[in-house]
């Protein structure tokens, strides 16, 4: 409740009041289940949108959209309206001006951050990589940088592993080496982001933080309600948010010093998820913010179990404490009930280690920063009941809210998918499929061309051989002819010279013949005429007609 400039907290032995311009100083809501955390972040933050301070703040349980809509009297209230002072008739209930906001596609208007806007610090942190592969992951970012390419969303991130991998060797002498295992095990762990709904969370349009810093026509800082009721399941994905909001916050806003009020406030629930298992780098770096964004007019609350769930670099920064009842059971949960007492600017009055074991619902130990910026003396108090509803919102209550959205789902409500690395990378894979793909065709082409060629060459050689055989055939067959003509010559040669020598050997066998039986008839006459003749004188005169007759 806001009262003369201050909020009006929890009353103990005095009002404990948070004031306006002390609030930047950080504080803490920390308490056991059930003992009332989330009663007191609705008094804070309705505070704070009285004053026309805006804040953000995440809804997990789904009862904190109950700020849109006014509280009801009740037999309970008017009895914490008799132990406040608070006269009924001078009460007004009613609900904060809010906007809902969705990182999962649900309802309200959806948040999106490109992945650049995250950067590869807390995109390590958010895919649990190691320092090799968040080396890696930084080459990735540099070589996205430097070549242009817009890392959006997580296809953009994943077309760009993949491509850097590919040039690996390229790139080796200028940014380092970047293995096959390092950009695997990221790839693996996008599918465990993407099934926490980071596919729908990194993208586009993104988030401007100046809305958030906006205030309702009536002067009341908006309540920016984070629905994470879904969200809680996917911690991963909710805790990088809160770091990158918060990181972003310091470094887009202007110095202001100490104000009369924060310009925002920013409300961490379920603080020990950003925590668990953080890097030391990290760690230092979120330590370095909460020291100083102060100075940039904003204040951050942390709500958690116990105090021993948030570093005590930066638990020593939360000035602003509402401790709510511990439960030691173990030993270890009474050590962490006694440091959350010895933090206390103690009261003799009562021993504030024995007091948070029996605080009760609606209780707690409160101790707020004072006008010169001190720590006061810790009171054991009631804490104010809210102007709200302290339970959900009705339906047709967040209904109305939703719709009065209009101008930011104009802005926010439709994603926008614009040329980007997946879109780059995917069209020069295109241009070199394309270029590949003609390539192939011409070398196909060449091949089919020369294929061609020596089957038209093989064929010219194979008719010239048969050509060849062919005029050699023929040439034989000439040859052939030739001589069988000449060995017919021959023969008919040798014939007829055999027929010569056979005509003259039967002519000169005839002559003789003739010339014997020619002998025989001169003898016969020459011996029927001589007869006297001797014979001597008979083969004389024979054989003189028979030279005779060789003569001629």
């Amino acid at each position: 409740m806001l009262v003369n400039d201050k909020i009006w907290a929890a009353q103990g032995d005095v009002p404990c009041c948070l004031l306006l311009n002390q609030a930047n100083r950080h504080g803490l809501i920390a308490g056991a289940s059930g003992t009332g955390k989330t009663v007191t972040l609705k008094v804070l933050a309705e505070g704070f949108s009285n004053a026309g301070v805006p804040v953000f703040m995440a809804d997990v349980k789904g009862d904190v959209t109950g700020m849109a809509q006014g509280g009801a009297i009740s037999d309970n209230l008017r009895q914490r309206m008799d132990f406040f002072g608070i006269k009924e008739d001078e009460f007004s209930f009613q609900g904060c001006p809010m906007r809902v906001w969705d990182m999962l596609g649900g309802d309200g208007v959806p948040v999106r951050i490109t992945v650049s806007d995250m950067g590869p610090t807390l995109l390590s942190r958010l895919l649990g990589l190691s320092d090799v592969q968040e080396g890696v992951l930084n080459i990735v970012f540099r070589v996205a940088d430097d070549q242009g390419l817009l890392l959006i969303d997580l296809k953009d991130l994943r077309a760009m592993l993949a491509y850097v991998l590919e040039h690996a060797k390229e790139y080796q002498s200028t940014y380092g080496n970047v293995s096959a295992q390092s950009v695997g095990a990221i790839q693996r762990s996008l599918i465990a982001v993407e099934d926490q709904g980071g596919d729908v969370f990194f993208g586009e349009p993104s988030l401007e933080l100046d809305d958030w810093f906006a205030c309702a026509p009536d002067g009341r800082g908006y309540v920016n309600l984070l629905n994470a009721s879904r969200l809680i399941q996917s911690p991963q994905v909710y805790a990088m948010f809160l770091l990158w909001m918060l990181s972003s916050l310091f470094e887009g806003l202007p110095e202001v010093g100490d104000p009369d009020k924060p310009r925002f406030v920013f409300f961490f629930d379920e603080a020990h998820l950003l925590f668990d298992g953080m890097p030391k780098g990290l760690r230092d770096k979120i330590v370095q913010v909460v020291k100083l964004i102060r100075s940039k007019g904003v204040g951050v609350y942390f709500i958690t179990q116990s105090p021993s769930d948030i570093p005590d670099e930066v638990l020593a920064q939360l000035s602003n404490r509402i401790q709510h009842g511990l439960r030691a059971y173990t030993p270890a949960e009474q050590k962490a009930v006694r440091a959350a007492a010895d933090s206390f600017r103690a009261n003799p009055a009562f021993d504030s280690a024995q007091a948070l074991q029996d605080l009760g619902t609606g209780e707690a130990l409160v101790s707020l920063l004072d006008e010169e910026g001190k720590p006061s003396v810790v009171q054991r108090a009631k804490v104010l009941f809210p102007q709200c509803r302290m339970a959900a919102a009705d339906a047709d209550v967040m209904q109305s809210v939703l719709a009065g959205q209009g101008n930011l789902m104009d802005k926010y409500g439709t994603a926008v998918d614009r040329l980007s690395a997946y879109e780059t990378i995917e069209g020069q894979n295109a241009e070199a499929e394309a270029n590949a793909k003609l390539a192939a065709e011409r070398a196909a082409f060449e091949k089919e061309k020369a294929e061609f060629e020596a089957q038209r060459q093989k064929e010219a050689q194979k008719a010239e051989r048969e050509r060849q055989k062919a005029e050699e055939k023929a040439a034989q067959a000439a040859q052939r002819e030739q001589e069988r003509q000449q060995r017919q010559l021959e023969r008919e040669a040798e014939a007829a010279a055999k027929r010569e020598a056979a005509e003259q050997a039967r002519a000169e066998r005839e002559a003789q013949r003739k010339q014997e039986q020619m002998a025989k008839q001169v003898g016969r006459f020459a011996n029927s005429i001589l007869g006297t003749f001797g014979r001597e004188a008979t083969r004389q005169l024979t054989r003189g007609l028979f030279n005779s007759l060789k003569r001629r």
